[in-house]
């Protein structure tokens, strides 16, 4: 398949564009610093800080699926999640691309956001634990970055895209293990943390899964 990774050098990003390639995916890594990837890939500029449209349209161009690993990493970076994949879902209108795939978080189900100002209390698939304890401080440490990601589930929604949105958890440095739950529409019960490289190979696995399209998906180990 022909696959455009957005934010390609992140952490999540890296894993995606590692296992799009091995996996023999025509790939198309974008990022703010394309120099920086060695692989044999096509690569494209775009600052999902400042978005360029027209930019990221010709990037995405013919692509079967998009991939995005895009996610502020300090709370001067807040906003970039959901300015830039604004910036995406209008890009893929642009270039008649239909699957888009991005990830979140697993607290963002009970974050406020302009679309959804009254979400509920508690996710579904939370245990008491992550209900009173985990989410809750979750919320109050990651403020900023929550409310850019909530925002930026509001936006991949209210496209017309074939959307999915992964929802993991705590995420870890650890190796690719293939060995992770997911599920529909809620969290994982139990999960608290998973490897970026599992969350990558969960995201490019959803691609040719029409069932999560429309949905958010849990994902932990």
């Amino acid at each position: 398949m022909r696959l455009t990774i957005v934010a390609a050098t992140g952490g999540i990003g890296r894993h995606l564009l590692r296992q799009a390639i091995e996996a023999g995916h025509d790939v198309t890594a974008v990022a703010r610093s394309p120099q920086k990837i060695a692989d044999p890939v096509r690569t494209a500029y775009a600052d999902l800080a400042a978005p360029d449209v027209d930019e990221l349209a010709a990037a995405v161009k013919d692509s079967d699926a998009i991939l995005s690993g895009l996610g502020a990493r300090t709370n001067a970076e807040a906003g970039v999640a959901w300015r830039g994949t604004e910036a995406l879902a209008e890009a893929a209108r642009a270039a008649g691309v239909r699957r888009l795939i991005v990830v979140s978080a697993a607290p963002i189900g009970t974050v406020p956001s302009p679309a959804n100002p009254h979400p509920p209390r508690h996710d579904p698939g939370d245990g008491f634990v992550m209900r009173h304890l985990g989410a809750p401080f979750a919320r109050r440490m990651f403020r900023t970055h929550y409310d850019d990601l909530a925002r930026m589930e509001d936006v991949v929604r209210a496209s017309d895209r074939d959307w999915t949105i992964s929802r993991p958890p705590k995420l870890t440095d650890g190796p690719l293990t293939g060995r992770y739950r997911t599920a529909l529409d809620r969290n994982v019960r139990g999960g608290f943390s998973i490897s970026r490289a599992d969350v990558a190979h969960h995201m490019l696995a959803c691609v040719t899964m029409p069932e999560t399209i429309g949905h958010t998906v849990g994902v932990a180990q």
